[in-house]
């Protein structure tokens, strides 16, 4: 079923990116199956199935470090190739995978700047100038961060996550995949995440949020789509479903038989 873009993107211009019939084989077995969806700029898209519903493979196809059999991707109304995530990051995309990929024995402007580090006119690290930009955009997402020579493994789970949201939004992030980003954190270091997603939602960035946490879907997402078996079965306005329509579609593949849009069912 085909669904009205959310009233933030009406708003505004065209997609910031577009999956067109994606498909991914692997041998006999069809990991994603002709799926098609968008992501507007300061919407956040939840991503949900159980585990081998094809939600991660879709979402490695589009940080590029796996290439489609089928289909169309467009990234600002531009068709793109993404062959590798570098090539991804180039074109705004970022991902913030549950291990975070940190290295834990470097501090956070070592993790913030890993593979991108910044250099004298020598040619040597500038850590004074990598100290001084961790410092600025840790301050904007979190003003209270501290113990930033510190090695990462040595900080909680949220401090973690702030330096990995960090590192994507220091180089200029478009598009966000964030894969169970509040995964094993407590409540308050939880709410913390959302209320970081919720900032860079304000700041046009657009989000796909890989979540089984259905709290967390409905607090955050503003739209939610469902893969079963490889395919999308539903893309939803998260006003429209309550939880039990998404735990409907995870589990049988299909909205209950007596569904009608919640918000549009209220107005008639």
């Amino acid at each position: 079923m085909s669904q009205p873009a959310p009233a933030a993107a009406q708003q505004t211009a065209p997609p910031l990116v577009q999956m067109e019939n994606i498909e991914k084989h692997f041998g006999g077995i069809n990991a994603v199956n002709g799926v098609s969806l968008d992501l507007y700029p300061g919407e956040v898209v939840g991503v949900l199935g159980h585990n081998g519903a094809g939600k991660s493979c879709l979402m490695r196809i589009l940080s590029g470090a796996m290439i489609p059999n089928e289909g169309t991707i467009r990234v600002r109304g531009e068709v793109v190739n993404l062959q590798t995530p570098h090539h991804a990051r180039d074109l705004g995309i970022e991902t913030i995978y549950q291990t975070l990929a940190l290295a834990d024995h470097l501090n956070a402007p070592a993790n913030l700047f890993l593979g991108r580090e910044l250099k004298t006119r020598f040619g040597n690290l500038d850590d004074a100038r990598m100290m001084t930009e961790t410092v600025r955009v840790l301050k904007k997402l979190n003003p209270n961060f501290k113990n930033l020579n510190d090695p990462v493994s040595s900080l909680s789970g949220g401090q973690r996550q702030v330096i990995a949201i960090a590192r994507a939004i220091y180089f200029n992030v478009k598009i966000l995949i964030m894969d169970e980003p509040t995964a094993a954190l407590g409540p308050s270091e939880t709410a913390m995440v959302g209320d970081l997603i919720k900032q860079l939602r304000k700041e046009g960035i657009g989000i796909f949020l890989v979540c089984h946490d259905m709290h967390d879907v409905f607090e955050l997402c503003d739209r939610v789509v469902v893969m079963n078996k490889g395919t999308c079965v539903g893309s939803h306005d998260i006003l429209d479903v309550t939880k039990d329509d998404v735990l409907s579609l995870i589990i049988k593949g299909e909205l209950p038989a007596d569904w009608v849009p919640r918000n549009r069912g209220k107005e008639q």
